[in-house]
């Protein structure tokens, strides 16, 4: 079982990204998927969650209306897309599978996490 992260790279303030967390020997849509951020030596941070069932969405409050998170069942892959980027924006984002439903609980720097993948660099920088 494999979570790659990619998509992440060096951006100007008010920019756009688009990550993705594609998945080998594990089928995505069956799993709530995290996307986290988290700098080394730092505590991680909930950013977004997509539920595999019909529950809601769940964004961390610094990128409501700015971020969205989607998935691609098709390609075994979701998608963080991520616009008008701020400098405090910059980390290492990874994803991973979390339990259900999405919530500050299971985000959160104590939810538990399943399969992890390894992380993508965003700069938001001018």
């Amino acid at each position: 079982v494999q979570l790659q992260a990619s998509g992440g790279g060096l951006v100007q303030p008010g920019g756009s990204l688009r990550l993705s967390c594609a998945a080998s020997g594990l089928t995505l849509d069956y799993y709530a998927i995290g996307w986290f951020r988290q700098a080394p030596g730092k505590e991680r941070e909930g950013v977004s969650c997509a539920p595999a069932g019909d529950s809601s969405k769940w964004y961390a409050d610094s990128v409501k209306g700015r971020f969205a998170i989607s998935r691609d069942n098709a390609r075994n892959t979701v998608y963080l897309q991520m616009n008008n980027l701020k400098p405090e924006d910059t980390d290492i984002y990874f994803c991973a599978t979390v339990g259900e439903p999405c919530t500050i609980g299971t985000m959160g720097p104590r939810g538990r996490l399943g399969y992890r993948g390894q992380g993508t660099q965003v700069t938001v920088s001018s």
